[in-house]
């Protein structure tokens, strides 16, 4: 599950962990082992009191500069390590996909095993036959454990994104009620001024008034 390291974004994180949260509880209910690997602190911090016993390890986002191959490589080999150990046969990344600036879209991925569209039309080979080299198994190998890494990157850079127009908007929604506010106090304040001018005058005209 991915969310951000830090807050001041509004719902981001906030919507992430309620829609994982509800996955994990009807996974639970139907008697299913679930594990966690946390992607990002708030997520931890999210999860951890009704989940804690369950979270395997923490990836920590703001330990890099820039997202890269190098964050979600360590990702991708926990992946890979925990469906080959036997731990998990299905493996769903949680994200917020990027729809626009004021819209992120908490979206769960299936990352392991991979989803095969059952609607696509069969490949017509018009009757060629490939041979490969290296084998097939060998040529397996190497590209699902870069195809995973691919993936989680591909989610990173995205979450990212939300992130940051979660952020944004979240500034900018603080930036215009502060102004709203200061304009509201700007108003009260000269109201009372007045009025207080107002009194001191008609205290000077009635004293003058008095002699």
């Amino acid at each position: 599950m991915a969310t951000g390291d830090k807050g001041l974004a509004g719902g981001f994180n906030t919507n992430v962990i309620r829609a994982a949260r509800e996955r994990i509880n009807s996974l639970i209910a139907d008697g299913k082992d679930v594990r966690i690997i946390a992607v990002g602190r708030k997520v931890r911090d999210g999860l951890t009191r009704l989940y804690g016993n369950r979270i395997i390890r923490t990836f920590e986002l703001s330990e890099h500069k820039v997202i890269g191959m190098n964050t979600a490589e360590p990702i991708a080999e926990l992946v890979a390590q925990e469906f080959e150990a036997g731990n998990a046969d299905v493996v769903t990344l949680f994200y917020s996909r990027f729809q626009s600036v004021i819209s992120q879209v908490p979206t769960p991925k299936q990352l392991v095993p991979a989803e095969v569209d059952a609607d696509a039309p069969p490949i017509d080979l018009n009757g060629a036959v490939y041979e490969y080299e290296p084998s097939e198994e060998e040529i397996l190998e190497t590209l699902l454990p870069r195809n995973i890494k691919t993936q989680i990157l591909a989610v990173l850079l995205e979450n990212q994104a939300s992130f940051f127009g979660a952020q944004m908007g979240a500034m900018d929604n603080a930036t215009r009620n502060a102004g709203d506010l200061i304009n509201s106090l700007t108003l009260q304040y000269n109201r009372k001024r007045q009025a207080q001018i107002t009194t001191e005058l008609i205290e000077i005209i009635a004293g003058a008034e008095a002699l």
